[in-house]
């Protein structure tokens, strides 16, 4: 088998493997699933130094029949776009096993499902067979659905059914452009690449309100997919989700479910629509992308509750990603896959600082705190590194992703990129009235005897800073992993207008 196939099932080996130990085995039983985790992170090392930067080709492709009477195949393989999201996953899953060693009911239910989504996860990325695509998209929605609804807050059943509402609402979408593109071809088929391949032909007559129905097929798989980013006005789901959600499972909420949603947006609606693409995300995405960036920096500000705060910031942050893809530049488009991994490290960390405080304190309040700096020194430090990433300060990855999307954007859209640098001031507003409340000042006596922060706690922050730092310096250790293959999308949807101009 091929190293994106072991990546993808050696998770769900361990989910069987969890499921058979002793229930009472609670020490096993999470060493066992930080190991499943941890062979996974060993081989993304590998495909990260053996990648070819060089080519915009899938690599370490493997190919074989699965259900062969409707030309439906098991088929993986990895380009710029989708290694780097695969790394991502494979980074923060270990880190959050580790967060999760404090769960003390359901333990092994808790495990084998958090391995079963691990696994899910690399396998949208890898998957180049769009039915395979959507077993895998379709495989996420279980575990967390039961990982909110059981191991989560006083109003998780709530916040579950939403998420799960909210998503498959979206996949239903999916699911019918999906057959529609099946049907499109002769002969039919789901491999993504000759799905990219021949996507320019499908026709943009319109058929309905102006719109052909390439415009209608990118219209379902965009809403669809905006759910997860989740672009306004989808993403009321959000913020409940990340409130009742255990701590480790709101950093793989935000650090790669909702990198699917961008994700899937370059892989479907840009690699397999391209003219309609040209046609409806130009002015469509950008416009929807500021809003994000501002109304997610206004109800951060707005927040009372920590973990809420940080899941609008998400929101806002998320805004820069769809503003980068909708510029159709060199500069644009990298900005906004590398602000996809930066946000998917910035916001791990500040889940993880939340369930910090949160385990201690056992609210989020933030007027409820106040001097933590004095009582929990280097949790404060740690604090401050991943909120001054948050904001975007210069020589933090953060800062490198936003200002080539605002490069690529300032090409096109002007105004909007003008209104979209003016929300980092909205940015380092909350942040900074965050940590002022928090951490600065006198001590609050209720807190004095709050423990610094412990060396497990550490181990799963201190890498994440380190990422942080190195790709504030050095971008180009995702920036040459990106550049071939988003450059080579950029042309294929360059080229879309004249290739449907000369068909009809």
């Amino acid at each position: 088998m091929g190293i994106l196939t072991w990546m993808t099932f050696l998770p769900l080996i361990g989910m069987a493997v969890v499921l058979c130990l002793p229930s009472r085995a609670d020490e096993l039983i999470r060493r066992t699933a930080l190991a499943f985790t941890l062979f996974p992170l060993v081989m993304g090392i590998w495909l990260f130094q053996h990648f070819d930067r060089t080519t915009s080709a899938f690599q370490f492709t493997q190919h074989a029949p699965w259900i062969e009477s409707y030309n439906i195949n098991y088929f993986v393989g990895v380009d710029g776009i989708s290694v780097s999201m695969v790394l991502l996953t494979v980074l923060l899953c270990p880190i959050c096993i580790l967060a999760s060693w404090g769960i003390d009911k359901g333990i092994k239910g808790y495990f084998a499902l958090f391995l079963l989504l691990d696994g899910a996860m690399v396998g949208v990325f890898v998957a180049l067979d769009f039915f395979l695509f959507y077993i895998f998209w379709e495989l996420m929605l279980l575990p967390m659905y039961f990982l909110i609804g059981i191991w989560g807050g006083p109003r998780r059943e709530y916040a579950a059914i939403k998420f799960f509402l909210y998503t498959l609402a979206g996949s239903v979408l999916i699911l019918i452009a999906m057959l529609v593109l099946y049907f499109q071809n002769e002969p039919h088929t789901f491999d993504m690449i000759q799905l990219m391949a021949q996507g320019a032909t499908i026709s943009t007559k319109p058929v309905i309100w102006g719109l052909g129905l390439q415009h209608l097929l990118w219209l379902a798989l965009f809403i669809g997919l905006a759910i997860k980013i989740p672009a306004f006005p989808f993403h009321t789901w959000l913020p409940d989700a990340h409130v009742e959600a255990p701590t480790a499972i709101s950093v793989i909420l935000a650090g790669v479910l909702l990198k699917m949603g961008t994700y899937g947006i370059l892989r479907v609606n840009y690699g397999m629509l391209p003219a309609a693409t040209t046609d409806l995300a130009f002015w469509f995405l950008a416009a929807l992308g500021t809003w994000n960036i501002v109304y997610g920096a206004l109800c951060a500000m707005a927040q009372k509750d920590l973990k809420k705060l940080v899941a609008y910031s998400s929101i806002s942050h998320m805004g820069y990603v769809m503003l980068g893809m909708s510029a159709f530049t060199p500069q644009g488009i990298n900005g906004a896959v590398l602000q996809m991994f930066n946000h998917g490290t910035v916001t791990a960390m500040l889940f993880l600082l939340v369930g910090v405080i949160y385990d201690r304190a056992h609210h989020r309040q933030i007027d409820g705190f106040g001097g933590l700096a004095g009582i929990m020194p280097v949790y404060t430090g740690v604090t401050a590194l991943a909120f001054f990433a948050a904001m975007g300060l210069p020589g933090l990855s953060a800062f490198i992703s936003e200002v080539l999307v605002l490069l690529g954007a300032w090409q096109k859209y002007p105004g909007l990129t003008i209104v979209a640098a003016s929300a980092v001031i909205l940015t380092a507003g909350y942040m900074l009235w965050t940590m002022q409340r928090i951490y600065l000042g006198a001590p609050n006596e209720k807190y004095l005897g709050l423990p610094e922060i412990n060396a497990r706690e550490l181990v799963t922050l201190v890498p994440l800073g380190v990422i942080v730092v190195i790709l504030g310096v050095y971008p180009h250790a995702v920036l040459d992993l990106i550049n071939a293959s988003l450059l080579n999308l950029n042309k294929v949807v360059a080229a879309a207008p004249a290739a449907v101009a000369s068909l009809r």
